[in-house]
């Protein structure tokens, strides 16, 4: 909306000074032709800005003018509470209200406060999804829709995928809250409540019909109790595993270290393991960094599985293969 940018306009040229129509039009998404506009706009309106020709020239305000055009509407309120994960934000559709929200808190600060806050943002940045995951690998088309109904506390009809048959079910969710977890992004939504992957709705209808939060769900505190419930369900045989490590290599789900370390630096722990399977793909990731020694099983399948990586590179590319 015009107005809204007019704003942004003021809060931009009130916090950094001097700008040009090239700079406003870019950190506004415009044309360089819908700022002059803007800026006619401004002056019309009785704001003291002008503009510097030449090659330093751009636009400024009149020096100790100050708008006080920085109160919050609730969709930025709300926003800013999402102002660590901008890539998130994004995602739910609250990039723009999200950089308007800081735009204006940014301008509501003294000077001093301002410089502190530019250069904490100018060395600390968070990434949530993992190295080896790729832009879109987790898309989940539905996640607006779901992010509208647990702001409007709306019921939901989808259609979810799950691991087990039949996989593809209908269900029907009560979303209380949205987790984003290393890179995917989960609803937490009653009855009961449970877990979904968001990425895994294939298909969603909103209802017209609302839903009751319960009275004093935290979610946060829901989610670290679902870990929790999560690993311990993860690990409910209790089957482990007892391998080597070479120095300086050190396993989080290490239950125990049998003993000292050997004179050649190697250490013996004991790990809790999920599956033999599950095992098998975690431990050949750290190479010859580890030995298996129990169980039996596990040490015999890793051995199998290197024995045929071993023939298989030992000789020349087959052909085709260049």
């Amino acid at each position: 909306m015009k107005s809204s940018r007019l704003v942004s306009i003021l809060l931009l040229l009130q916090t950094r000074g001097r700008m040009t129509a090239a700079q406003l039009a870019e950190e506004l998404g415009v044309s360089v032709r819908t700022v002059y506009r803007d800026v006619e706009a401004l002056g019309a309106a009785g704001v003291p800005l002008y503009g510097d020709a030449g090659h330093a020239g751009g636009y400024r305000l009149l020096a100790g003018y100050r708008t006080r055009l920085t109160g919050l509407n609730a969709d930025e309120a709300e926003a800013l509470f999402l102002a660590g994960a901008p890539g998130a934000a994004a995602q739910l559709g609250l990039g723009s209200v999200l950089a308007a929200a800081q735009l204006k808190v940014r301008a509501a600060l003294p000077p001093e406060l301002r410089a502190h806050a530019d250069r904490i943002s100018g060395r600390f940045h968070l990434d949530a999804p993992g190295w080896y995951t790729e832009a879109g690998a987790h898309r989940a088309p539905y996640l607006t829709a779901v992010a509208d109904a647990v702001w409007n506390n709306r019921v939901l009809n989808v259609v979810y995928r799950r691991w087990q048959e039949p996989t593809d079910v209908e269900r029907r969710l009560e979303p209380y809250g949205l987790v984003l977890k290393a890179g995917r992004w989960y609803v937490v939504a009653g009855p009961g409540p449970r877990t979904f992957r968001v990425d895994q709705i294939l298909e969603l209808t909103s209802l017209e019909e609302e839903f009751t939060r319960p009275v004093g769900f935290d979610l946060p505190a829901h989610w670290a109790e679902y870990q929790r419930g999560f690993h311990e369900r993860l690990y409910r045989d209790k089957a482990e595993a007892v391998v080597r490590l070479a120095p300086g290599v050190t396993l989080a789900r290490a239950t125990r270290r049998d003993g000292s370390p050997a004179p050649d630096g190697w250490t013996t722990v004991t790990v809790a393991i999920e599956s033999v399977e599950h095992a098998h793909a975690e431990f050949l990731r750290l190479g010859s960094d580890v030995e298996v020694l129990r169980p039996a099983e596990l040490r015999a399948r890793i051995a199998r599985t290197v024995t045929e990586l071993a023939a298989r590179y030992g000789g020349s590319p087959a052909a085709g293969d260049d």
